[in-house]
């Protein structure tokens, strides 16, 4: 079946966190070291409006969420606003199925409208997957900083790649 793509709901908040907290206990993909409770979660989930530049949007295959994708605040400064933070997180037995780029197509297509010129996303290495998706939607490899997060007893480097909202053709 194929994934349907739709806003995120209050709801939804258990199997989002259930997602994010796969990651966050087996992979360096997050840099969160705990997991969370779905309360936990909830300032989170509550700074993704319906509408705007910071949108949480979920995938979801026979009523279950199988995998969500948002844009967030990059930095705090005014000048900044323009420029989001992507992310991608696919259920762990949900991945390898074009969900992740289903959920980015969705998402930027929502974001057509706003104020948004730039995306950014950062990706902890090694992790081939999500290299890949991120180049199929469209990103470019800007840099990579080195040793930047410690899990696990080891430093990770992160990638880091952009995109212009509207793509020239």
């Amino acid at each position: 079946m194929m994934a349907m793509v739709r806003a995120g709901a209050e709801p939804d908040l258990p199997a989002l966190t259930a997602i994010y907290n796969h990651y966050v206990l087996s992979t360096a993909i997050t840099f969160d070291v705990t997991a969370f409770s779905p309360e936990q979660r909830r300032e989170w989930f509550d700074a993704h409006p319906l509408t705007g530049r910071h949108r949480l949007i979920v995938a979801e295959e026979d009523g279950q969420v199988v995998g969500y994708a948002t844009t967030s605040r990059w930095r705090p400064k005014p000048a900044y606003d323009t420029t989001v933070e992507s992310g991608v997180y696919c259920r762990h037995d949900a991945t390898g199925r074009g969900i992740g780029t289903l959920l980015y197509r969705s998402l930027f297509e929502l974001l057509a409208h706003e104020d948004v010129h730039q995306i950014v996303a950062g990706v902890a290495l090694p992790n081939d997957a999500s290299m890949r998706l991120h180049e199929r939607a469209g990103f470019r490899q800007v840099g990579v900083f080195h040793g930047v997060g410690r899990k696990f007893d080891r430093f990770w480097d992160v990638a880091w790649f952009e995109r212009p909202l509207h793509l020239s053709a």
